[in-house]
C-alpha cells in the first residue's frame, strides 16, 4: 500500500517519501526539539561558541543526543555561510528535534534525531537602535523551564502579537509583579547609574547577548547586579534596554505608553552599544 498526504497548504498530494522530514516529527508535532539563532555580520558569525554550548545544555536538558560534537557543529554552520557566499548581516536557524516515529508521548525508542541550519539576510535595524522602541507588558505564561531554548513558543508568540498589534516592538513578560524577560529577549533596567537584570534561574533563558553585555558593563566598571526587579520598577527607571542577537542592545523608551526617562536613549545603552559593536567587529 502506498502511503500519500495531502499538503493543504500546496494543494495537492504528495508520497510520503519526498517530504524532507516525515509528517510524524517530533519538533512539528510536540516540539519536542531546540533551536539556536546565530547572528551573522559580513559574513562572520557573532558569538558561535557560546550559542553552541547553549544548544548542547538544552539538547542535555531534554535527553536528546546527536552524533555530532560541538566543533563538528561549527564546522558544519561555517561550511553553511561559506556555500551560500554569505558576506553580508544576517543569521543562522539551527534546529534539532527528537526525530521522526510513530506519534506516541513518551521517547521513541532507536529514533535519530533531526537537525537542520539555514540562512538568512538580516540587515541591523539601524532606526530602532537609534531611536529606542515601544513596549507592553504582558502576564508571562509559559513553562517554569525557560532556560531550554525549545521549540514550545506559542505564548510567546501570542504575546508578541499583542504587541504588534498596539503598535509595540515587544512584550515584557510579567510573573507576580516581577519581570522575567520579553518574548524574544532580555531586558535590562538602569537606575543610579547601576543596571539590573533578572538572574539566570530557570525562569528567563539565558542569552548569549544578555551574557555579553554583562561583561561588557564589567569591562567599563558599570555596576551590574544580576536581581530581579518588578514593574513599578520600570516605570521609576532612568533607562530600559533589551538585548538578543537580532535586536542586538536596542533601547526602550516607553511601556504601555508611559514615558521611561526622558523618552531617549540614555548613556549607559549608548555605551553598552558601543561595547558590542566593537566586540561583533562593527566598528
Amino acid at each position: 500500500m502506498s502511503h500519500y498526504t495531502f499538503i493543504l497548504s500546496q494543494g495537492k498530494f504528495v508520497h510520503k517519501d519526498s517530504l524532507l522530514f516525515p509528517y510524524e516529527e517530533r519538533g512539528l508535532q510536540f516540539g519536542d526539539g531546540v533551536y539556536e539563532v546565530i547572528r551573522i555580520y559580513n559574513g562572520n558569525l557573532y558569538l558561535l561558541d557560546e550559542h553552541i554550548e547553549r544548544l548542547f545544555r538544552s539538547l542535555k536538558a531534554i535527553s536528546i543526543s546527536i552524533e555530532y560534537t560541538p566543533q563538528k557543529i561549527k564546522q558544519l554552520l561555517q561550511q553553511l555561510v561559506e556555500k551560500n557566499e554569505m558576506e553580508q548581516d544576517g543569521f543562522i536557524y539551527l534546529q534539532v528535534s527528537r526525530g521522526s516515529s510513530k506519534r506516541i508521548h513518551t521517547f521513541p525508542e532507536k529514533i535519530t534525531p533531526n537537525l537542520y541550519a539555514y540562512i538568512n539576510n538580516e540587515p541591523r535595524p539601524f532606526n530602532l537602535l537609534k531611536e529606542g522602541v515601544k513596549t507592553i507588558t504582558h502576564p508571562d505564561e509559559r513553562w517554569k523551564n525557560c532556560y531550554i531554548k525549545s521549540l514550545n513558543l506559542l505564548p510567546n508568540i501570542l504575546a508578541k502579537q499583542s504587541a504588534i498589534e498596539k503598535g509595540c516592538y515587544e512584550a515584557i513578560l510579567v510573573e507576580d509583579g516581577i519581570v522575567t524577560e520579553c518574548c524574544s529577549s532580555n531586558i535590562f533596567l538602569v537606575k543610579n547609574g547601576s543596571v539590573f537584570t533578572h538572574p539566570a534561574t530557570n525562569r528567563i533563558l539565558h542569552g548569549c547577548v544578555r551574557d555579553a553585555v554583562i561583561q561588557f558593563a564589567e569591562l567599563y566598571d558599570i555596576p551590574i547586579n544580576e536581581t530581579a526587579f518588578t514593574k513599578l520598577d520600570m516605570f521609576k527607571a532612568d533607562e530600559l534596554f533589551l538585548t538578543s542577537s537580532i535586536s542586538e542592545v536596542l533601547p526602550i523608551t516607553a511601556v504601555n505608553g508611559k514615558r521611561i526617562g526622558d523618552g531617549k536613549p540614555g548613556e549607559i545603552t549608548r555605551t553598552l552599544q558601543n561595547a558590542y559593536e566593537k566586540d561583533a567587529g562593527l566598528r
